[in-house]
């Protein structure tokens, strides 16, 4: 199994909308993301500039549908270096 690298807010929403997910709503400093085919909701914390906790990380994405795998893998594929 890998390990959630760091990542700063903005990797998490970029990877996310290259998903599919659409910004559903803002209430305060919490963006909440929607995929209708998988009738998924997450919501994240927004503060620009700062790196997530890896846990909270990887908990988001498994609420969106996806492991530590899937995002390590798919991200190499959508973010070219």
């Amino acid at each position: 199994m890998n390990h959630m690298p760091q990542v700063t807010v903005r990797e998490l929403v970029r990877f996310l909308e290259t998903q599919r997910f659409v910004g559903d709503r803002q209430s305060g400093s919490h963006l909440t993301f929607w995929h209708a085919g998988r009738n998924a909701s997450v919501t994240i914390p927004f503060r620009t500039g700062c790196d997530i906790g890896r846990d909270l990380a990887a908990r988001i994405l498994k609420d969106a549908g996806f492991s530590v795998e899937d995002y390590l893998r798919l991200r190499g594929t959508q973010f070219p270096p």
